[in-house]
């Protein structure tokens, strides 16, 4: 599965700063879920229920447990309900960049702050708020999203679009959205989704030894993070590019070549490295602009750097959760600059920095 597609769509309620019409629609999707929502006993005692629906419930709820017993995290009602939807996504987040530029246009929220994308109910709708940006000039991507946080706000519910991933998908996930019910910054969504990405990893691995099986697939996890990596260095090409001051047919003949290039150099690396592995070959033959790099930007940038503070915790969760609310609390610019040396200290042959 491509990790940056099932995106979490925080920041989508309360939007007194949006029009009136999405606050509308915002209101009434969440109102939607809320009024059918039914306690995961009930549906595990009603006959109706099939057999593969009670197996992944029992699941969830045994994660659920994992997550406050032993990661710390909230221990509340979010995923003790389940809610049956009647499309495949709950939501589909819509991304949007101008044509020369990396950075995404921000949607400003009362209690989220500022953040990538904008989530709807509906892929009508999305499709209608991207159709509006691209006749703007923008480069535009739609994603569906299975589960989303609202940061405490409501008792967030198990819901039909993830009962289709295998377990550790599922119970990685709920590890990823309580996460944000621990921890969030306003307007910053990089540090914000690299911290609940980083609990869902080692939350999983922890998970897993819990239950007596092996670690995950090293084939699987070594393919994702060296395709992210592909995705992110084309990331920062075009963010060069755009920002060397050529004229606009000069920089759009550049994009394309950039992301032409991109895709020869997933045909070489998959084929010396994963010659038997197609799973990312339909997303690079898909049309490519900068919006559809967003999530990966998002959602990858600080991992590792996570991953050396919790090393520096010496694995325990309360030490670690206590630095990175220290590092919440620091100005934007100040704890990007923390994260960084981080991120340099998470390579081997470099020393962690001081907290």
């Amino acid at each position: 599965m491509l990790r940056p597609i099932a995106v979490t769509a925080m920041g989508l309620l309360l939007s007194a700063c949006s029009t009136v019409s999405y606050y509308s629609h915002v209101a009434h999707g969440q109102g939607e879920l809320v009024a059918h929502r039914r306690d995961v006993t009930t549906v595990l005692n009603d006959p109706a229920t099939d057999q593969a629906t009670r197996q992944r419930l029992l699941l969830a709820q045994e994660a659920r447990h994992f997550a406050s017993t032993h990661l710390g995290l909230p221990d509340n009602r979010s995923y003790t309900s389940y809610v049956q939807l009647d499309r495949p996504y709950v939501v589909w987040n819509v991304f949007a960049t101008p044509p020369y530029s990396v950075s995404p246009l921000q949607h400003c929220f009362p209690f989220a702050g500022c953040v990538a994308y904008r989530g709807y109910f509906s892929r009508n709708k999305a499709d209608a708020e991207a159709a509006r940006l691209k006749r703007e000039g923008n480069d535009v991507y739609v994603g569906g999203v299975p589960a989303y946080s609202t940061l405490g706000w409501f008792s967030d519910s198990i819901l039909s679009s993830m009962m289709r991933w295998d377990d550790d998908e599922l119970a990685g996930t709920i590890f990823h959205e309580l996460a944000h019910q621990l921890i969030y910054v306003k307007d910053d969504s990089a540090f914000n989704e690299s911290f609940a990405s980083f609990v869902q990893e080692e939350g999983l691995r922890e998970w897993r030894q819990s239950r007596g099986l092996p670690p995950q697939d090293d084939h699987a996890r070594a393919m994702d993070d060296g395709f992210t990596r592909l995705v992110l260095d084309l990331r920062d090409r075009l963010k060069r590019l755009y920002a060397s001051g050529v004229d606009t047919p000069a920089m759009a003949a550049g994009k394309q070549r950039e992301i032409e290039d991109f895709r020869a150099r997933y045909a070489q690396w998959r084929e010396r490295e994963w010659p038997d592995d197609h799973r990312y070959d339909a997303w690079v033959k898909a049309p490519i602009n900068n919006a559809r790099l967003v999530p990966f930007g998002l959602y990858d940038r600080w991992t590792p750097a996570f991953g050396a503070l919790f090393r520096h915790a010496e694995g325990q969760w309360p030490a670690f959760y206590a630095s990175v609310r220290a590092f919440a609390q620091q100005p934007h610019t100040q704890r990007e600059q923390l994260l960084q040396q981080w991120l340099d200290a998470s390579s081997p042959s470099l020393s962690a920095p001081s907290l």
